[in-house]
């Protein structure tokens, strides 16, 4: 067992766990299932605890009232009673305090007679610890869940959710730094681990007087943020995006440049937009002049990135990566027309991590803007193309790529018998690349009028994108596995025009935190594309409300196929889905 899984075979019975962030994933297999076998029942003990609880469904086999008065969309069935019909599972505990915690899965079956009986249980126990990699590296994701039932659960009762939403978010950009912030329980679940080493990484600072703050911004209209930048005085400086409407009289970021010119001094406030955008997001601390720690990713500090997208933050305390963003810092400050000439941006920069005594990911940094896009994209398009395994990946703007490397290799990768699963996002929607290829975009206008019962209607978090990663695993599974990510929108046009800064991390134990938040994302759009498919007719027309949802009984019962059978389809999807993650 490694420290970031633990697995077990009994009586043809298997099941792994998987460390992610905050996070645990449960793939099951089952090498001849029965005919009356009707899912897996989930149980946990977090750390201190002396008894386990069961993970709840949102559906069950039946009803004892109509779906919209017996099912209200909270997930409070028991899987002892309702087992999740799904090879995989992603636990994320409401509150994962540090230390091990042990789950109990069960093969569930049913008689003919309805009835429900346990059958073969494994328990195994894993670390979730949340920092990956002490002293080195910490990984958070934002919750990015505005657009599900998870968000509706947390909505004050009586309340609506687009009114709810409104209250939180503002409807402008250019609203942020005036828009109260007032449900701090909400903030707090929505930006999940990424904001929390946000303000972290910001408290500290303000908290010890020999430190100083070097900061890159893109979006700034998060009023908690800059407040506390205001308050570093002349401890901080910083480079504020001035491309397009950030360089407009009345945006944020201009109006955040004025008060921060104030407190900190008008040499230490910059306007640029390197020779496209200042696209960083970055938060570099020293002490006493000395980088130690360095903040960076996709989620810029704004209320949309903080609260609402789906977003990574990496925070870095290994002093050569510190001193490397220090470095990159001080040439986007002081020149970053001619940073595209500089030795920072002219290579990839490695850097070793591991000791004799302590194990650490290998490390490789790209810094653009840089004449050549090939320079950092042609990595990402040979290890796609090199996979074995599989390909997991989130790019925000993947639909507005058309030529380069990474293009030409996902292309390929659709015609190569590889696991991939993908999801984008447009204007109008989600795109959910499916592996075959094929797209399905995902409508919240369709949601919000034929969302099945249990499954209520869901906000769709307001104009503008919401999946704004953007990274790539390749090979989770395997010693091999590679994540690419960093704030990167990975297309020619932003590699050689942007500040910006893509990341290759060579770590399995990384690469598993990634891969789980693409299976989270991608399940969340997922289920919402085939949803959606299947209410529409054949003319393209949206139909009626759907049935509701319920779990599926054993053929002898239903007279239907399994809920499993498809899952052993020689060949297909579901099948590699179900060995890949439990295997």
């Amino acid at each position: 067992m490694a420290d970031f899984y633990n697995t077990q075979t009994l009586d043809g019975f298997t099941m792994k766990l998987w460390r992610g962030e905050r996070m645990c994933l449960i793939g099951f297999d089952v090498e001849k299932p029965p005919a009356d076998l009707v899912g897996f029942a989930l149980e946990y003990k977090p750390p201190g605890a002396e008894d386990f609880t069961p993970l709840p469904n949102r559906i069950a086999f039946e009803y004892d009232a109509p779906a919209h008065d017996a099912v209200d969309g909270q997930r409070k069935f028991s899987s002892l009673q309702a087992p999740f019909q799904k090879f995989r599972w992603v636990h994320v505990p409401h509150e994962a305090e540090p230390g091990t915690f042990v789950y109990r899965g069960r093969m569930m079956h049913m008689a003919d007679d309805g009835q429900l009986a346990p059958g073969t249980t494994i328990e195994l126990a894993i670390d979730l610890d949340p920092t990956s990699y002490e002293g080195i590296l910490d990984i958070g994701f934002t919750r990015g869940f505005t657009s599900s039932q998870a968000f509706l659960d947390r909505v004050p009762a009586g309340v609506k959710a687009d009114v709810y939403g409104k209250r939180l978010i503002p409807s402008k950009s250019k609203d942020g730094l005036d828009h109260p912030k007032t449900e701090t329980a909400m903030y707090q679940w929505l930006g999940f681990e990424a904001v929390s080493m946000i303000f972290a990484v910001l408290d500290e600072v303000l908290q010890q007087p020999d430190t100083t703050l070097d900061v890159f911004a893109y979006d700034l209209n998060e009023p908690d943020i800059l407040a506390r930048l205001e308050k570093l005085d002349k401890r901080l400086r910083i480079v504020i995006d001035d491309a397009g409407d950030h360089a407009a009289a009345d945006s944020c970021e201009t109006r955040a440049a004025n008060r921060l010119t104030v407190s900190a001094g008008a040499d230490r406030v910059r306007r640029s937009h390197f020779n496209g955008l200042q696209h960083h997001k970055v938060l570099i601390a020293r002490r006493n002049g000395t980088p130690y720690q360095v903040l960076c990713g996709s989620t810029n500090f704004s209320f949309r990135g903080c609260y609402v997208q789906n977003n990574n933050a990496l925070l870095f305390k290994h002093p050569e990566v510190a001193d490397l963003f220090g470095r990159v810092f001080e040439a986007g400050f002081n020149d970053p027309k001619h940073f595209a000439a500089s030795d920072l941006a002219q290579k990839w920069h490695v850097i070793e991590t591991a000791t004799a005594t302590a194990p650490g990911p290998r490390l490789h940094f790209c810094f653009s803007p840089h004449d050549h896009s090939d320079l950092s994209l042609s990595p990402i398009g040979g290890a796609i193309d090199q996979a074995n395994s599989s390909v997991l990946f989130n790019i925000a703007f993947l639909n507005q790529i058309t030529s380069g490397p990474l293009y030409e290799s996902i292309r390929r990768l659709y015609k190569r018998p590889v696991f991939n699963y993908g999801v984008s996002d447009k204007p109008s929607g989600m795109d959910v690349i499916k592996p075959d290829g094929t797209s399905a975009e995902v409508d919240f206008a369709y949601l919000a009028k034929y969302a099945p019962e249990p499954f209520r209607s869901e906000w769709s978090g307001g104009s503008g994108i919401s999946v704004h990663n953007k990274f790539v695993v390749t090979d989770f599974n395997l010693p091999s596995a590679k994540v690419f990510t960093g704030s990167s929108n990975l297309s020619v046009s932003g590699e050689e025009k942007n500040g910006d800064h893509l990341i290759l991390i060579e770590d399995q134990k990384i690469a598993v935190v990634y891969a789980i938040e693409a299976l989270l994302v991608f399940d969340h759009l997922h289920f919402r594309s085939v949803m959606q498919q299947a209410f529409t007719t054949a003319d393209g027309t949206q139909g009626k409300q759907p049935a509701p949802l319920l779990l599926k009984k054993p053929t002898v019962i239903s007279g239907q196929p399994a809920w499993f059978a498809a899952y052993y389809v020689e060949g297909s999807q579901k099948q590699g889905d179900r060995q890949l993650f439990s295997h």
